[in-house]
């Protein structure tokens, strides 16, 4: 991975994949400018959405993360977009809840499945804003968001702490990532914090406990503590620590992940973590995508089942 140098007016991204062939390898980069300023047919189940309602839904996208959230006054986001499989199910979901628009996409960071789908939803829906943090990745799937956004003449903007994503109905600023220069990809994500009316809501990405302790060091307890927290890295053992818990004290937990993955998530040291902080949990695995519905004051949420 590359950490590359920006201002406020440009970052480069430096693009490349390897071709490896007779057992040479051949490494192909393509420099573009570009100016700054889980699987399976989804159930879909509609939710009217008011003029001054928030809607955030976990969509079950397999071993993967996607964030819509509709907020008042047609102001919506989107937090990263799953795999490359599950495309199709994801922009399909999209249309059926009646977006058409984005304020702004957010990348966490540039794993698979986090981006997969990420080419498609520019492509398809008008976006005014894309996020991303400041790092690359030598990936088909990455190249093809690149081209996307340069499809669209869109500006990337940097992911940073601090950032804010501008919208009318709320807060939304990064707390993550704190530093630079990370060996794991996963702590580039970024950590965005949310709040609409009396409650915050913070999306971790794959944020492990790195930036976690970074987060609890940087920021004062108040920006830390959320209503509801989408659990970092599907569950992994290597994020949610209890230091994190402790800070965040969320009421409601959701784990986005895949039924039977690979990887043993979520790992029992999370749920148990979890339980002994007392947030009740919530899994794509086994309550498929998880709808919440806020007035500001009260939240509401749905399950769409299995």
């Amino acid at each position: 991975m590359q950490i590359l140098p920006y201002n406020d007016n440009i970052q480069k991204f430096i693009r490349g994949f390897f071709i490896i062939k007779n057992f040479k390898i051949m490494l192909i980069i393509i420099i573009a400018s570009i100016f700054m300023m889980g699987c399976g047919n989804l159930e879909v189940l509609p939710v009217e959405n008011s003029e001054d309602s928030l809607e955030i839904h976990f969509i079950d996208v397999g071993q993967g993360d996607a964030i819509l959230i509709i907020g008042p006054n047609g102001e919506n986001l989107l937090i990263d977009a799953g795999t490359n499989s599950n495309t199709d199910n994801l922009l399909s979901y999209i249309q059926k809840q009646g977006v058409k628009s984005f304020t702004a996409v957010v990348a966490t960071h540039p794993h698979e499945d986090h981006i997969g789908g990420l080419d498609k939803v520019i492509d398809k829906f008008n976006v005014q804003n894309v996020y991303m943090p400041r790092v690359t990745h030598t990936t088909k799937t990455f190249e093809d968001v690149l081209d996307a956004i340069e499809r669209k003449g869109l500006r990337i903007k940097s992911i940073a702490s601090g950032v804010r994503i501008p919208i009318s109905f709320g807060d939304a600023m990064f707390l993550a990532p704190v530093s630079e220069g990370y060996e794991d990809l996963n702590n580039y994500s970024g950590v965005l914090r949310l709040q609409y009316g009396d409650h915050a809501y913070l999306f971790t990405g794959d944020a492990e406990t790195l930036s976690e302790n970074e987060m609890i060091s940087e920021h004062p307890p108040e920006l830390l503590s959320a209503k509801v927290l989408k659990v970092g890295h599907h569950g992994s053992s290597s994020s949610t620590s209890k230091e994190f818990l402790d800070a965040v004290k969320p009421v409601y937990a959701v784990i986005s992940l895949g039924e039977d993955n690979s990887y043993g998530h979520p790992h029992v040291e999370v749920l148990e973590r979890l339980e002994n902080s007392g947030a009740k949990v919530f899994r794509t695995d086994l309550d498929g995508t998880i709808i919440l519905k806020s007035d500001g004051k009260e939240i509401e949420l749905l399950k769409e089942g299995k």
